[in-house]
């Protein structure tokens, strides 16, 4: 079983939207989050979903699930007070959907453009590997810096982006945050870096360069770019 747990907890303060989280921002007649449902929604080999929401706009997404008929998403949570905090939430909800140690595909709410093939791969690399991780390579130099000088400069075709989906077996998932609990490792930023803090070996899947996170103003006009390319690509069958 293949389950997608999308994280929708954002507030949405970058992206100066006055009130509505980010997520919930309308492009091209659908709210972002709704984009993004439906890439997993419509893959063959999702067999659930389940979403990380801001408590208050449980209601709203559930609407939203209900209109776009997204009936993949079996369940919809609340958030915690972190990011990581929300996504152990999210993770006991699949937990609670009683499959056999599933792969868990944890995915940004406010990614709409994650497409089949890296989803498909994703789930492939798990099944080989025990874990993937969404990566596309670095395209500008990268330095380090202290004091404001330059200590080193990294070879760039050794550095990539880590991005989303970021991928695992449940139980693995599951128990690196558990141990984080127990550790009071409250804070990490990702679940690659907890994987990695615990031991686990992190493979890596190359994703497309359009897969991009929106979170501020300027991203939404990217976003309206590569949404244009795409129906275009779709009507001159390009």
């Amino acid at each position: 079983m293949n389950v997608a747990l999308i994280f929708a907890g954002g507030s949405g303060t970058r992206m100066n939207s006055k009130g509505k989280p980010k997520q919930f921002l309308q492009f091209y007649g659908k709210e972002l989050i709704v984009h993004t449902l439906e890439n997993f929604q419509n893959h063959q080999n999702i067999d659930a979903i389940t979403v990380v929401c801001i408590e208050e706009w449980i209601p709203y997404l559930q609407k939203l699930v209900t209109k776009y008929e997204i009936d993949k998403v079996l369940r919809i949570v609340a958030g915690g007070k972190t990011g990581q905090e929300s996504i152990y939430n999210g993770l006991k909800a699949v937990s609670s959907l009683n499959y056999d140690n599933p792969v868990v595909l944890i995915h940004d709410g406010v990614r709409p453009f994650v497409n089949e093939e890296l989803i498909s791969s994703c789930i492939e690399s798990v099944k080989k590997y025990g874990s993937a991780i969404t990566v596309t390579p670095a395209i500008e130099t990268i330095v380090t810096i202290d004091d404001n000088k330059i200590q080193s400069i990294t070879d760039r075709s050794k550095c990539f982006h880590a991005k989303a989906p970021q991928c695992f077996y449940l139980n693995d998932i599951l128990s690196a945050h558990e141990r984080a609990i127990s550790d009071k490792q409250t804070n990490i930023i990702d679940s690659a870096s907890l994987m990695k803090l615990y031991g686990y070996e992190l493979f890596t899947v190359k994703g497309n360069f359009d897969n991009i996170k929106i979170t501020t103003p300027a991203d939404f006009y990217t976003f309206k770019a590569l949404y244009e390319v795409r129906e275009n690509q779709q009507i001159f069958g390009l």
